[in-house]
């Protein structure tokens, strides 16, 4: 079984600012900040065509489920991984380091009338027995609450 979460963020800004407002660390980095991390590690690096997105963050459990937290402890690190080939579109990678289980899927960029839509489709698989279902729901809707946190950082940025 798995979970697909798909969210639309739209942006009053041309591709090419969204796009750069996705490769700028900084950006990563108080993306993290105002997700309340405890801690997180940004990189991003560039050869040529392709952006390479690495975000590695450890979050507070408090708050999960009483199921859930004997799975993953007290902490959970989530390391996400962006490869975009391209201003328009990349493929996201996200991991819970010794946990059975990821999300996939991609980023894409689509710009009408100078507002960008920035959609974000996974699918959630965890494979533990019994349980998978209910920690991919949970796990869908943290990673529902911390796309609208980007996305907000994102508005706001973008303002500046």
């Amino acid at each position: 079984m798995s979970k697909r979460l798909v969210e639309e963020l739209a942006y009053d800004a041309p591709l090419a600012a969204v796009a750069a407002m996705l490769a700028d660390p900084a950006f990563r980095e108080e993306v993290c900040e105002r997700q309340r991390v405890l801690r997180h590690d940004v990189r991003v690096d560039s050869s040529g065509d392709v952006l390479e997105v690495r975000v590695e963050q450890v979050q507070d459990a408090a708050g999960v489920p009483s199921f859930a937290k004997k799975l993953i402890g007290d902490e959970i690190t989530i390391v996400q991984e962006e490869r975009w080939t391209g201003p328009e579109a990349g493929e996201v990678t996200m991991t819970i380091p010794g946990k059975p289980g990821d999300m996939r899927g991609t980023i894409t960029l689509v710009e009408r009338d100078g507002v960008t839509t920035e959609t974000v489709d996974l699918t959630v698989k965890v494979s533990i027995p019994l349980v998978g279902g209910k920690v991919e729901g949970l796990v869908t809707e943290m990673l529902r609450k911390a796309l609208r946190v980007e996305h907000k950082v994102g508005r706001d940025y973008l303002s500046r």
